[in-house]
C-alpha cells in the first residue's frame, strides 16, 4: 500500500444523494470529512464556511436530495488518504473494466466484494483504485453508489460539471438502472410493481439497516420482471425507480422472495442448498443503465455482462433443477 499525505485544495462540492437525504448536515460532515477533528467540524460551521445551496446553515439543518453543499479547504496533517498500489490484481483488474469512457465520465463493471470507496475498516474502494490507476486524472468521483456485494454498471464522473448533470438526472429520475436478481422461490407474475415505503436505521457500529415503513419510510417504488424461471428460484430484473438504500434487497424480501446470498436479507438455510453449484455471494448485478451522456448530449445505454461465477450458477442451476415454464 502506498499512503499519501493529502492537503484538500481548495473549494469543493457536494450535491447531495436521495440516499443521504433528512442527514443532520453535522453528521454528513462527519461521515464524508474521515480524519478531520469534530472540533473542526463544529468550528466551519460555526463561522459560516460551510454553505448549501450559497446559504449559511446551522449543524442541525436537515440535508435535501439535490441540495450543493460547500466544504472550504481544510489542513488535514494527521490524516491520510491511502491509495493502494497500481499493481495490485485487483486495482489492475479495473483496467479490463471499462465499459465506456469518454472525456467526462467512465462507466466500469464494478466487481463484487469491492466497496465503491473506502472506510468503515476497509483501506480502500474503487475510487481510491481508479484513481491511483489513472493518476493523470484530477477528478474522479461516484455519481452513485453500489453495495460492496452487487457487481455491475457504476458511473465515475472525470469533470465536476458532468457530475452535476448526471446527479440532475438522478434527482429527476431521467437515469434508468436494471439489475438481475436470483430469487428464492416461484416468482408470480403478478409481481410487477412494489411500492412500499422503506426507512433505514443506522446501527452502532455504523451498519445499515432497512425495514418497510409505512408510517416513516419514504417511499420507494420497483419494477419486477421474470426473465428465466427454474423450479425452486427465479431469475428476475428489477428496475428501481428510486435510490433507496437495500431497496431492491428489501423489497424482494419483503414480498417474500429474498435474494439468494444475501447474508442481511436473505434465508440463509434455503441458501445452502445451491452452494454446492457455485453460490458463494449475493446474486444481484447492475445490468444495465441508461442515461444522457453530458459530453455528447445523447442517450447511451451501458451493458455489464454477467461475471462469470453467476453465469456458472445459472448453468449448473439450469443441468439440475431445468427450466420451468414463464
Amino acid at each position: 500500500m502506498q499512503e499519501i499525505h493529502e492537503e484538500h485544495k481548495g473549494v469543493t462540492y457536494q450535491t447531495i444523494h436521495e440516499d443521504d437525504a433528512g442527514i443532520r448536515a453535522d453528521n454528513y460532515l462527519i461521515k464524508v470529512l474521515k480524519g478531520v477533528p469534530k472540533s473542526m467540524i463544529y468550528r466551519i460551521l460555526r463561522k459560516g464556511e460551510v454553505r448549501v445551496n450559497k446559504k449559511r446553515i446551522k449543524p442541525e439543518y436537515k440535508l435535501q436530495s439535490g441540495d450543493e453543499i460547500r466544504i472550504p479547504p481544510l489542513r488535514m496533517s494527521d490524516a491520510k488518504v491511502v491509495l493502494p498500489s497500481a499493481n495490485l490484481d485487483k486495482v489492475s483488474a479495473l483496467k479490463d473494466a471499462v465499459l465506456y469512457e469518454n472525456d467526462g465520465l467512465m462507466v466500469i463493471n464494478k466487481p463484487c466484494f469491492m466497496p465503491v470507496h473506502g472506510g468503515s475498516g476497509v483501506s480502500y474502494g474503487v475510487i481510491e483504485a481508479l484513481r491511483s490507476l489513472r493518476s493523470d486524472l484530477h477528478f474522479l468521483e461516484l455519481a452513485h453508489r453500489l453495495d460492496r456485494e452487487t457487481s455491475g454498471c457504476l458511473i465515475i464522473a472525470k469533470k465536476r460539471s458532468v457530475l452535476r448533470q448526471l446527479h440532475e438526472q438522478f434527482r429527476e429520475k431521467n437515469m434508468q438502472k436494471q439489475y438481475l436478481a436470483l430469487v428464492r422461490g416461484e416468482f408470480s407474475k403478478r409481481i410487477t410493481t412494489v411500492r412500499a415505503p422503506l426507512l433505514k436505521n443506522v446501527l452502532m457500529s455504523g451498519e445499515r439497516v432497512v425495514r418497510v415503513d409505512e408510517v416513516n419510510g419514504k417511499p420507494s417504488v420497483t419494477d419486477f420482471k421474470i426473465r428465466e424461471k427454474f423450479h425452486n428460484v427465479t431469475l428476475v430484473e428489477a428496475w428501481p425507480h428510486t435510490g433507496r438504500t437495500h431497496q431492491i434487497r428489501v423489497h424482494l424480501a419483503y414480498k417474500s422472495h429474498p435474494i439468494l446470498g444475501d447474508d442481511k436479507y436473505g434465508d440463509a438455510e434455503f441458501d445452502k442448498n445451491y452452494v454446492s453449484l457455485g453460490l458463494d455471494r449475493m446474486f444481484l448485478h447492475a445490468e444495465h443503465i441508461t442515461f444522457t451522456d453530458p459530453v455528447i448530449n445523447k442517450e447511451v445505454t451501458v451493458y455489464a455482462p454477467l461475471p462469470d461465477d453467476l453465469e456458472k450458477l445459472l448453468q449448473n442451476i439450469r443441468e439440475k433443477e431445468g427450466v420451468a415454464d414463464v
